[in-house]
């Protein structure tokens, strides 16, 4: 059976691409094929002459099936910012029935084994003024994983979020602590925190990684990927 997640966070700086390249390169090493998308990203340079984003190039690098760049982050805004914001300045229009639908087709397209659906920022961020990113994960009927950056105020972070999912009438698959600092006082009190009061299993804990460093063996439970 195909699996397919949307990896969402606590907030701007929780981890999420850092999480999914793991998680993709762990799904390989158990024999999967994996693709990871990125459909709405805020931020852009220029490589060899296009603009591109840097998490969704990280996402197409970690990723077994290779699809062209615009399959991977369809709406590519420059400026790094809220995405309504900055498709306002770019005269584009967000909706999460185009958004949707750029999904749906890349996904019939990339039929991989475990697929990774990056969102921007945290579950509320806006699209416009009456859509938010949750939406078009509604719309796809997707499992979520939430990305916990451990941090100091992670515990109210990670338990509304963890709310505003099963609000939406959405399923939290799992939570994975990141360790985004190299140092956390009281880092296994706070896991252990959010283990006992999150309404969904903890699937990992990544430390924390430099910048080029792979993540060690078995530390997601590979239940996530059967």
């Amino acid at each position: 059976m195909k699996k397919r997640y949307f990896i969402t966070g606590t907030d701007t700086d929780a981890g999420k691409t850092r999480v999914s390249e793991c998680l993709l390169t762990s799904a390989a090493q158990q024999g999967l094929s994996t693709l990871g998308l990125k459909p709405v990203a805020a931020g852009a340079e220029q490589v060899d002459g296009e603009w591109q984003n840097e998490d969704a190039q990280r996402l197409i690098q970690a990723s077994s099936i290779k699809l062209p760049y615009q399959s991977v982050n369809p709406v590519l805004l420059r400026a790094a910012m809220a995405p309504h914001i900055a498709a306002e300045r770019e005269n584009k229009r967000l909706t999460a029935q185009n958004i949707t639908g750029y999904c749906r087709g890349t996904l019939m397209t990339g039929q991989a084994d475990f697929t990774l659906i990056e969102g921007a920022g945290g579950w509320r961020v806006p699209l416009n003024y009456r859509e938010t990113l949750a939406d078009v994960v509604k719309a796809l009927n997707l499992e979520v994983i939430l990305v916990v950056g451990m941090k100091l105020g992670c515990l109210n972070h990670a338990l509304l979020t963890a709310e505003a999912i099963k609000r939406d009438g959405l399923v939290l698959r799992g939570w994975v602590a990141n360790s985004v600092q190299p140092v956390m006082e009281g880092l296994t009190e706070n896991i252990h925190t959010l283990e006992r009061m999150m309404p969904a299993p903890l699937v990992g804990v990544l430390p924390h990684l430099a910048e080029g460093a792979q993540a060690p063996e078995q530390w997601v439970n590979p239940a996530l990927f059967r």
